[in-house]
């Protein structure tokens, strides 16, 4: 967990503060452009800047674990891709009036959608499983909209403690209630379960303390909690996704079944695989720049090759 601001130095505090200017400064700025130009240019920057501070590096080395089959063209497409999703997610997480405006009236599709109807009309608890792929709050602006009800949100305090005041603030104006990862954002997480609400989580990070399951056929220690809890409260776990649309700022919410209730390990794999059936179609949305593969043991490749 990131430090708070008691526990850190007066070095890092003013490292962090003048880091806080600046990115202000250059959000503030970018806000001053239409809607639509403001995001394509923070996926530009971006894109940009991806070589010099190693995102594409790390999108090819993931890539050469997972997917060693692609062609060169693709590849390169990817790393173009993957960082100009990230740059436009970024600046539409700081421009929430209009972000939601545009996504209140996403389309949403999906085997899925007729489950999250019914569930949200008899008041069963529902768990929106989502991850690092398209922008996620999108998803949850368009299905606040759709069932007129708050939808939950599981959000990491960010390392620097005074950008972090401006990234929640933003993060509000998507709606309430907000769990702050920890102890007492999980009792409020699981008090709104218990309540029959709704709440979204992002399920595609290593976990410390997980499980070791696969994804795209290789270990990936992921965290059965969420299925834990769906089994506990008898929650409805549909995995969704927001896909960004070819003009780059429009999305469609997709919905896919519920995720059969066994046992956490099997529950959770379920989402894993869902999420690869999605990825595959969408390799550019996709966070690859994430550390999501950790163990190098029995995977053909040395530790100094891995992510």
């Amino acid at each position: 967990m990131p430090a708070k601001k008691s526990k850190l130095s007066r070095f890092e505090l003013g490292k962090y503060y003048l880091a806080n200017l600046f990115l202000r400064g250059v959000i503030g700025g970018m806000r001053l452009l239409p809607y639509e130009r403001r995001i394509a240019t923070m996926g530009a920057i971006v894109r940009g800047l991806a070589p010099i501070v190693g995102f594409r590096a790390r999108v090819r080395r993931n890539l050469k674990l997972t997917r060693p089959d692609l062609p060169e063209d693709e590849i390169n497409r990817i790393c173009h891709a993957v960082p100009d999703n990230a740059g436009r997610a970024i600046m539409e997480h700081f421009s929430p009036e209009d972000f939601i405006a545009r996504q209140s009236t996403a389309k949403v599709s999906g085997e899925g959608v007729g489950s999250f109807d019914t569930a949200v009309a008899e008041g069963k608890p529902v768990m929106m499983i989502t991850a690092h792929f398209g922008h996620y709050l999108a998803a949850r602006i368009a299905l606040q909209h759709r069932s007129g009800q708050p939808i939950g949100c599981l959000y990491r305090r960010m390392a620097n403690p005074y950008f972090n005041d401006m990234y929640v603030e933003a993060f509000y104006e998507t709606g309430s209630p907000m769990f702050e990862q920890g102890r007492r954002g999980m009792v409020e997480m699981v008090r709104t379960l218990k309540s029959g609400g709704i709440i979204a989580i992002v399920s595609d990070l290593h976990a410390i303390g997980g499980e070791e399951l696969t994804f795209f056929g290789k270990p990936a220690v992921t965290s059965v909690l969420n299925a834990e809890l769906a089994l506990k409260y008898k929650a409805v776990m549909i995995p969704c996704y927001a896909v960004r649309q070819p003009n780059g700022i429009d999305f469609e919410i997709v919905l896919h079944e519920p995720v059969p209730h066994s046992d956490p390990k099997t529950m959770t794999q379920y989402t894993n695989d869902d999420l690869e059936v999605m990825v595959r179609k969408h390799m550019g949305q996709w966070f690859w720049i994430h550390r999501r593969w950790k163990a190098w043991k029995g995977l053909g490749v040395q530790p100094e090759d891995m992510p």
